[in-house]
């Protein structure tokens, strides 16, 4: 999943980077509210975690400008603002929460969870044929045996899962994984769709991941497989 952390201070944006990505999200950092609105309307997030005291605007300027659009990802003011008129102008405005710096950083991790969870419209635990993940406990299984993954492995076999009989670029796969640009020179995702393929496919007679020619990667079950590419009709014997 990917995350904007509006936040001008250097220091706070840097520690709220590293402590989301060793959480398993993907994490842009947006200084201004100029800023911040490009960055909404250039890219699909999950979450924005907004500050409301920024160089150029209002963070509740930022805020009406994201509820406007016709789908807009959940926000979480994180503001030294603490007073109860701000809390309460803030959820009045659109906000889905409110927490007053200093934090905890556990405290506001919960918080994005559960934010998380209630703007997923898909479920907790996903399935694709024998393969399960659970997005809460971060466990995957495969035929009722565990798999151990990496958090990169974890993030892309996520949104394979939610996104299964979709195919799906290099492109989209870096952007909502690594806070990072694709620039069509690296073979990251190939790196990683290999080391996924030897922990949930290798061993077990149906491949799940698919292999899109001049596209990417997609998961999709045998059933849906079959569908694409169904068995020529055997010829009758005379």
């Amino acid at each position: 999943m990917r995350l904007l952390v509006v936040e001008d201070e250097r220091r706070i944006a840097d520690f709220l980077s590293r402590g989301l990505q060793g959480a398993g999200y993907a994490v842009d950092i947006a200084p201004t509210g100029t800023a911040a609105l490009d960055c909404v309307h250039s890219a699909d997030y999950d979450l924005v975690i907004l500050d409301l005291m920024l160089p150029d605007m209002d963070g509740m300027q930022v805020l009406e400008k994201i509820r406007n659009r016709q789908i807009g990802p959940p926000v979480l003011i994180l503001s030294a603002r603490g007073g109860l008129d701000d809390r309460v102008k803030g959820l009045e405005q659109g906000a889905d929460d409110y927490l007053v710096k200093p934090f905890a950083f556990v405290e506001m991790l919960a918080r994005v969870r559960a934010l998380l969870r209630r703007g997923q419209p898909a479920p907790e635990k996903l399935q694709v044929a024998d393969l399960s993940l659970d997005c809460i406990r971060r466990k995957v299984a495969r035929a009722g045996e565990a798999i151990d993954l990496a958090p990169k492995e974890f993030g892309i076999l996520e949104y394979m899962m939610r996104n299964k009989g979709r195919p799906l670029s290099r492109t989209m796969i870096v952007e909502h994984v690594w806070d990072m640009d694709y620039d069509g020179l690296t073979n990251i995702v190939d790196v990683y769709i290999r080391h996924l393929r030897g922990k949930i496919d290798d061993r077990f007679p149906v491949k799940l991941i698919q292999t899109v020619r001049g596209i990417g990667y997609m998961i999709e079950g045998p059933d849906k497989a079959a569908e694409r590419h169904p068995e020529p009709a055997a010829e009758h014997q005379v």
